[in-house]
């Protein structure tokens, strides 16, 4: 399994990004995906996820609202819409699978290779 984000960037507070992340090597039926993140000095948390049909759907607290995670259907890639950014959403954000198909919290053996975020003004 490959996993590639993409959309990573600087944004003043109060801005929107959009992050995007493709799958290949999985099943044609299709795989559970989310995103992850890690700020410096700090441990790699849990954003979001989404099952391989699109619902259901999970957030941490302190995105929720804000940072809504989609999977058009029929296909492998996923976003995470951000927006109402904030300092505090400045981190590295990974895109994460277990290549099976319920979503979850917990983290998968398939990584992409991050995307930095920073939000500043």
């Amino acid at each position: 399994v490959q996993v590639v984000e993409s959309g990573g960037g600087l944004v003043q507070p109060g801005g929107s990004l959009r992050l995007s992340c493709a799958a290949s090597g999985v099943t044609p039926s299709g795989h559970a995906m989310g995103w992850f993140r890690q700020a410096p000095g700090k441990e790699r948390e849990f954003v979001a996820s989404i099952n391989w049909d699109g619902s259901p759907t999970y957030y941490a607290d302190s995105v929720k609202g804000r940072f809504p995670i989609s999977k058009p259907s029929g296909g492998n890639t996923i976003y995470l819409q951000m927006s109402s950014l904030k300092p505090e959403d400045t981190a590295v954000y990974y895109c994460n699978t277990d290549g099976g198909p319920i979503a979850s919290t917990k983290e998968g053996i398939y990584w992409g290779q991050g995307t930095q975020v920073t939000v500043s003004s």
